[in-house]
């Protein structure tokens, strides 16, 4: 089943979840009047929390026809006041899950103008909270920062933080590397997604004080894909300086794009379009570009940050941290589940010869060795839970690695997420986002023992926002990650820390690697 297909059912699953998602009308406005640089904005007063919302903020201008595939500009100034109300376009993208908002029945324009942001502040007087900045999933291929597992207000009034969700340039229009093509004027090309990303924090910098929030106590955080965003920023030398702290959910990226892969894509793309330059491709309409690539979902090349030696000079985590990464303390985990989301039902009562033909696939005569210590780690496991732990190395393994390096350049917080979210799917990839945003409770489906889960991860998020230590009073004390402890907090209904938590599956990757 294709992955928005099941990204859309691990939602439905969990989006039942919140009582906070309720429809809001410019009925419900209220004279909130704030003064940014570029002009000032209308929100408005939440219907269920004393959260001011603000959204469709745009911090960029429009990118299409010349400015395709270049650096985006900032927002030009306005007279008057405009209005916040309404989510904004966003990016152009293959199939249907990333257009859902809470806010509309039906699906979000997409459009090139697509470079906005949503705050959610509280609602009493500060000039100093933590700031929250939320970067989308769906790979680099699709999404949007209004989808409703990451509704803000309920984070945001429980944390006396700011919550901010952005949109960004994705797939061909955020990542295709047209320097060769294009010479200098392009040589950015194949990072302006997150360049964008780079805009939306110069935004947050400049105006963040008028909405109660602390430029200098800026925390990014993402799931999936953007996990891999917060990663790959982290070895941005633009983004230095703009955040101070990082949490990484199931997306631990330690490399970008080599820069000879991502030319070949560049040219794939500009043949399958039949142009020759790169004017000839700012000037298609963007639906005709986006289908060279993707017309469902995912893209089917490789379209993500690229080392350019310009925006992101080297891989970030590769034996060491980039120098930009450097003294920035991050969390990082991943779930014990994560497969089960791209897993077919049909796969459930695979036999041991079917586990060990599809490990096979990846890990030819290494497969016998890698499942027998996946067996030493999960004795009681069935072939298909041992298939799950393995097929979900790639996050939870890939955390271990990427811990391994940051620790010594600065503290790092592992954890895993274990609780069965959902009794199908269990502990799978994306469903620990309704606890972290404090909305997993709201939901009238959620398995006993939810409320302490999304107490205790909740509360981390915060604790580490404000205070780049994620330890508080409703949990274990959370020791910092070091080679000699491999300390992992384990969250579930009775969070606990192990050390080198299946220390036989970490060492059996190291030998045979992930794939």
């Amino acid at each position: 089943m294709a992955f928005s297909r099941l990204r859309a059912k691990l939602i439905s699953g969990l989006t039942l979840l919140t009582a906070s998602c309720v429809l809001i009308s410019s009925a419900a406005f209220a004279d909130i009047v704030v003064d940014t640089q570029a002009g000032q904005l209308r929100g408005f007063k939440h219907e269920a929390r004393n959260v001011h919302v603000f959204k469709g903020v745009h911090y960029g201008q429009d990118t299409s026809g010349e400015r395709r595939f270049k650096p985006a500009l900032p927002v030009a100034a306005w007279d008057g006041v405009r209005n916040a109300d309404r989510f904004g376009d966003v990016c152009p993208q293959g199939g249907e899950p990333g257009r859902r908002s809470l806010e509309r029945s039906e699906f979000l324009p997409m459009s090139e103008n697509c470079l906005v942001l949503n705050v959610w502040a509280p609602a009493n007087d500060s000039t100093d909270r933590p700031v929250m900045v939320w970067l989308h999933g769906r790979g680099y291929y699709a999404g949007a920062g209004s989808e409703p597992l990451y509704d803000g207000p309920a984070l945001a009034e429980r944390g006396d933080v700011i919550v901010i969700s952005i949109n960004h340039r994705l797939n061909v229009f955020g990542h295709l590397y047209l320097a060769e093509a294009g010479g200098e004027a392009f040589a950015e090309s194949g990072n302006v997604g997150l360049l964008d990303a780079v805009l939306a924090l110069q935004w947050v910098r400049d105006n963040i004080r008028q909405f109660g929030g602390n430029p200098d106590n800026v925390t990014i955080f993402g799931e999936s894909g953007g996990g891999s965003k917060v990663a790959t920023l982290l070895g941005i030398p633009a983004a230095q300086g703009l955040f101070h702290k990082g949490i990484i959910q199931s997306g631990p990226t330690r490399a970008g794009l080599p820069a000879a892969r991502a030319v070949q894509n560049a040219q794939t793309v500009m043949q399958r379009l039949n142009v020759s330059s790169v004017a000839e491709l700012q000037a298609l309409p963007f639906e005709t570009v986006l289908a060279s690539v993707t017309e469902t979902g995912r893209t089917d090349i490789a379209l993500s940050p690229v080392v350019d030696g310009l925006v992101l000079p080297a891989d970030m985590f590769m034996g060491v941290s980039a120098p930009s990464a450097r003294g920035i303390p991050i969390m990082i985990g991943a779930n014990k589940d994560e497969h089960t989301l791209y897993a077919p039902d049909s796969d459930r009562n695979m036999s041991e010869q079917a586990l060990l033909d599809d490990i096979a696939n990846s890990y030819d005569d290494r497969a016998e060795f890698l499942i027998s210590q996946y067996r030493e780690a999960r004795p009681d496991a069935t072939p298909w839970e041992i298939f799950i732990g393995i097929r979900s190395a790639r996050f939870t393994q890939g955390s271990n690695m990427l811990a391994a390096v940051h620790q010594a350049s600065a503290p790092v917080y592992q954890y895993v997420f274990e609780f069965p979210a959902t009794e199908r799917l269990r502990a799978a990839h994306g469903s620990e986002i309704p606890f972290v945003f404090s909305n997993a409770t709201s939901n009238p489906n959620a398995r006993p023992g939810a409320d302490k889960v999304e107490d205790a991860m909740s509360d981390a998020w915060i604790a580490f926002a404000r205070h780049s230590n994620p330890n508080h009073a409703g949990m274990p004390n959370w020791p910092v990650y070091d080679l000699e402890s491999r300390a992992v907090m384990v969250f579930d209904v009775n969070s606990r820390v192990e050390n080198d938590l299946r220390k036989a599956e970490r060492l059996a990757h190291e030998r045979v690697g992930i794939r």
